[in-house]
């Protein structure tokens, strides 16, 4: 059954005026599963880093909006993305991440694909009438990498180019393409996957939620700035005290529509996505990354970063819940957005209702 949104909720609003997302939507199990066609087929997804894929035959796999879908690096050194279903019965081309395949084997009936996504083998079917080996391929899908991150997207969206517009130029010297992949921490959550990304997106409630993040940064300089596909929250880093172990800097805290998030202090990558796994719980899985250091100073950097970070996301799971006890008690609907501090929130539900609007 169709989530059926009233048009008042779907239309744009302007900031100085602008309601929260009315509650039914972080809430109601139809409106999660057509969010599936409206928001994530419709929208690059972070799947892997580049390091993952360097040789031919290397492989990751990854769900976008329900369907699995492959990851693989050709024989002629591109990067391509498939369909994760094999075309005889559906079964799993891989199961798992994987190097220097030289084919593609479906893990059901054996069904075997070049590395281009073409069928070049099906056990016992040569004497079958009518079955051309060479019209069966998998269905392709978009890859595109930047600043070494692998995303991927089912459908028509706009170039990753234009997504990501003006984020090189922010980041200057400061590219990450060479920063080395350090460690997975997956976290399920019991709250709607955009309660989460609205938490990431607003500064207002750092003083309250994260008394020691917000001693990091200078509040008053925190700021929000917001383009077509992507908003960054920043603020100069607080280089007094001993909360600050990063150095001197910006702590840059950018979204990508619609669930990646990239948190780049001096000297780390963070990345983010936001997995929905039902209408009321997601999972957030953080990748970490470092410029290459093995020095004792740089082992206990990223310790103490993770530690960190582990704090900080056990104070936003808590607050995440509670709110989407709030939502789900039938007390709330939608309530007004502060024009200073929520942009990045008013901003992302701006891109959100146009999501609904094109596909209604």
């Amino acid at each position: 059954m169709s989530f059926q949104a009233p048009d008042e909720w779907l239309a744009a609003q302007a900031l100085e005026h602008a309601y929260a997302l009315p509650a039914p939507f972080y809430g109601d199990r139809a409106a999660a599963d057509d969010e599936r066609v409206r928001v994530f087929a419709r929208s690059w997804q972070l799947v892997a880093h580049l390091a993952q894929l360097s040789h031919p035959g290397d492989h990751v796999v990854a769900e976008i909006a329900a369907v699995p879908v492959l990851i693989v690096r050709g024989d002629d050194d591109v990067l391509r993305g498939f369909h994760n279903v094999c075309r005889h019965r559906a079964g799993p081309i891989a199961s798992c991440n994987g190097r220097a395949a030289r084919s593609l084997v479906c893990r059901y009936h054996g069904w075997t694909y070049a590395l281009d996504g073409s069928l070049r083998g099906a056990p016992e079917m040569k004497d079958v009438e009518d079955f051309d080996v060479s019209t069966i391929r998998l269905p392709e899908i978009r890859v595109a990498a930047w600043q070494g991150l692998v995303f991927a997207a089912l459908g028509d969206v706009p170039e990753l180019g234009t997504v990501l517009e003006g984020i090189d130029a922010r980041l200057g010297d400061s590219q990450l393409h060479g920063y080395q992949f350090e460690r997975r921490v997956s976290y399920e959550i019991r709250c709607n996957w955009k309660v989460y990304v609205d938490n990431f997106l607003e500064g207002y409630h750092l003083p309250i939620v994260h008394p020691a993040l917000n001693r990091l940064f200078d509040y008053r300089s925190y700021l929000t700035e917001v383009a077509e596909w992507h908003s960054l929250q920043w603020s100069p880093l607080e280089t007094a005290g001993d909360t600050n172990f990063y150095g001197s800097g910006d702590a840059l805290y950018y979204f990508v529509y619609p669930n990646t998030m990239l948190n780049i202090l001096p000297g780390r990558l963070q990345t983010n996505r936001v997995v929905p796994l039902d209408v009321n719980r997601c999972r957030v899985d953080f990748d970490y990354y470092y410029p290459a250091d093995d020095s004792a100073d740089g082992e206990a950097r990223r310790a103490c970063d993770l530690e960190f970070s582990d704090e900080v996301q056990q104070e936003d799971i808590d607050i995440c819940e509670a709110v989407q006890r709030g939502i789900d008690s039938g007390s709330y609907h939608a309530g007004r957005l502060n024009p200073k501090r929520e942009s990045g929130v008013h901003h992302f539900h701006e891109l959100y209702r146009r999501a609904w609007r094109r596909t209604s």
